[in-house]
């Protein structure tokens, strides 16, 4: 994903689409590809937690949350917060009943076996991921995203 964001044609594409979309969106990273493309500005959005630092860097303010909705722009966290958002879109597109058959669905009821999924409840294993894995990552998007900006 950190390559896109300096690929022109696909941002000016994102660009275009995004300016005159009902709905602009991402999960993960992929709100990088929104903010290099302008479309964050101003507005609170989410990302993973390793890389919400980075927002400001596209205009954008971080909000410690799953899934943010500012106007038309819906942005979620990490890859599992992509089930909180795809049910979010679905009941602004087909309204919170059909959301809750999707989830029901799916079966979509976490549960999950550790209480570690966030940094904020985890904070020895945040430090350890950043500096072992997260922080290479990071370098890149930051240098990518500030290369993109000159564009």
């Amino acid at each position: 994903m950190a390559g896109i964001i300096n690929d022109r044609e696909t941002i000016e594409f994102v660009r275009q689409q995004g300016s005159a979309a009902k709905y602009v969106t991402s999960v993960c990273t992929g709100a990088f590809v929104l903010g290099v493309a302008g479309l964050l500005k101003g507005r609170r959005a989410t990302t993973h937690w390793a890389y919400a630092d980075l927002l400001p860097f596209v205009g954008a303010t971080h909000e410690k949350a799953r899934v943010v909705k500012d106007g038309n722009v819906i942005t979620g966290g990490g890859v599992t917060a992509g089930i909180d958002f795809g049910l979010t879109v679905v009941a602004e597109i087909a309204g919170e009943t059909i959301a809750r058959k999707v989830q029901l669905g799916i079966e979509y009821d976490p549960a999950p076996p550790f209480d570690s999924g966030h940094p904020d409840r985890a904070p020895a294993l945040k430090s350890e991921l950043l500096s072992a894995r997260y922080n290479e990552f990071r370098a890149t998007y930051r240098t990518r995203i500030e290369q993109a900006a000159s564009l």
